[in-house]
């Protein structure tokens, strides 16, 4: 048993934790990062990278599928379900690999391989017999998935994102609970590459689109590959080597499954922390309040960082609230406000589900833009979707945007930069847009907004454009 003293102690090993740590070190602070595995991050081993592998094999499944519209007659298509599997695991592990090189290449005496729990505001003790005395302390745990109750007797019949990507092939059928994020894009690709499909959700959207003509495509589209059933109540049972779930609301009906895929979300990961030792004030749902600008808790010594804050689950947030924590930790107590950016999600359904910035306001100036009849859409036989964007009703400046739409998880980056600088939908209109792209498809929705700002029409006109675009 040992005793550590340090500047800054974070707890977890994960995107925000590797970036907390980094950034306090960076700012002179003697560390220590403490984490039960040092596994590598939930994005490469459990989340993006393995998510977007399988789904680029759909992609892959569809292109071949549809090909014939092309003039291309593909002849059969064979997908074979374990060496789908094998290469998502082949290479999900090179990225797992990629992270866990990061984390060899950490000081050492910086690691410790435990479990943590406050005794007190800044010191820990550790399941492996010794104690931390810490300045200050970043709390970067991550989170957890979250099992119903009505599915927790499925044993090996169920699935959830710790353990979709470890299976050895593709079950003939699955029920996917939870029509967020991950759901979506799982059910979508599992059912492009020949499982039977079914995805369910409590809640009468999917994919986390807001607008009512943006969740109509969404649901339209995800209609055309699996069977899709919103607002209902659930119950499963098992059934032999299957699942039978019941469902009631709007419709009723059952069926059973190879397998449940619950992706109903995931927690923050704070249980055994003993936070009652730190006299941190809790949220209703266990999570100590703290300030986003600073992501210190009250005026304590503690920080959060990533999605043990339950604020923006999403990588690159992750990785800036661990630099800010690491910096504020590092300069406890003159800790310093930074400016967050704007919110931006993008799901990778097919074609990309993408939110920027805030959503409207009732003043909110709004353009739209239809993708159906878009020239390159129609060029690439991908011409679905919609484009909102928000902007303020004085000057047209951008405030945010929603777009369903091929290309979106591309030119959402665009608009999220536009956001950032306080763009106008005229400013942006006087940037080139090459022809025929699918950022072309964006100009209406800025024509839309620039006609009714105090300034007027649209620069260039609105009959600028040439055919097709």
């Amino acid at each position: 048993m040992s005793h550590h003293d340090c500047d800054v102690a974070v707890i977890g090993a994960g995107t925000a934790g590797l970036a907390a740590e980094r950034s306090a070190r960076r700012a002179g602070a003697r560390t220590l990062l403490i984490d039960d595995a040092f596994a590598g991050t939930l994005c490469a081993s459990r989340g993006c990278m393995p998510s977007k592998l399988l789904i680029a094999a759909a992609h892959a499944a569809h292109a071949v599928r549809t090909a014939h519209e092309f003039g291309i007659a593909p002849g059969g298509i064979a997908i074979d379900g374990k060496a789908v599997m094998a290469r998502v695991q082949a290479e999900r592990d090179k990225f797992v690999e990629a992270t866990r090189e990061s984390i060899s290449q950490i000081p050492d005496g910086i690691c410790i391989k435990a479990r943590a729990r406050f005794t007190g505001p800044t010191v820990l003790a550790l399941d492996n017999g010794d104690t931390v005395s810490a300045k200050a302390i970043v709390i970067a745990t991550g989170s957890f998935p979250m099992v119903p109750g009505p599915f927790r007797d499925l044993g090996d019949l169920l699935l959830t994102n710790q353990t979709v990507f470890e299976q050895d092939g593709l079950p003939d059928s699955l029920a996917v609970v939870g029509a967020g994020p991950l759901g979506v894009e799982l059910a979508q690709a599992m059912a492009r590459l020949g499982v039977r499909t079914a995805l369910f959700d409590q809640k009468e959207t999917a994919g986390g689109a807001t607008h009512p003509d943006v969740q109509k495509a969404v649901h339209q589209r995800l209609d055309e590959d699996l069977s899709l059933h919103l607002g209902v109540d659930l119950s499963a049972e098992r059934s032999g080597d299957r699942a039978r779930l019941t469902w009631t609301g709007p419709e009723t009906g059952s069926d059973e499954f190879d397998r449940v895929l619950v992706a109903t979300g995931r927690p923050p990961a704070l249980g055994g922390l003993n936070l009652e030792a730190t006299g941190l004030q809790l949220d209703d749902h266990g999570v100590p309040e703290f300030d986003r600008a600073t992501l210190q808790c009250g005026d304590s010594p503690i920080f959060l960082a990533g999605d043990c804050d339950a604020d923006a689950p999403v990588l690159h947030e992750a990785a800036n609230e661990g630099r800010i924590a690491g910096s504020n930790a590092a300069a406890h107590p003159d800790v310093k406000s930074s400016e967050r950016t704007p919110c931006f999600t993008i799901t990778f359904v097919d074609p990309p589900l993408a939110t920027i910035g805030a959503p409207p306001g009732d003043d909110s100036l709004v353009g739209a833009a239809s993708y159906t009849d878009q020239g390159r859409a129609k060029v690439e036989n991908r011409a679905v979707g919609l484009v909102r964007i928000y902007a303020d009703p004085q000057d047209g400046r951008l405030t945010g945007a929603e777009l369903f739409a091929p290309g979106a998880d591309h030119m959402a980056h665009l608009l999220a930069q536009a956001v950032m600088h306080g763009e106008t939908a005229s400013g942006l209109l006087e940037l080139p847009f090459y022809h025929p792209t699918l950022e072309e498809g964006l100009k209406p929705a800025l024509r839309e907004i620039c006609r009714n700002t105090p300034s007027g029409a649209p620069p260039g006109g609105d009959d600028d454009d040439p055919p097709g675009a």
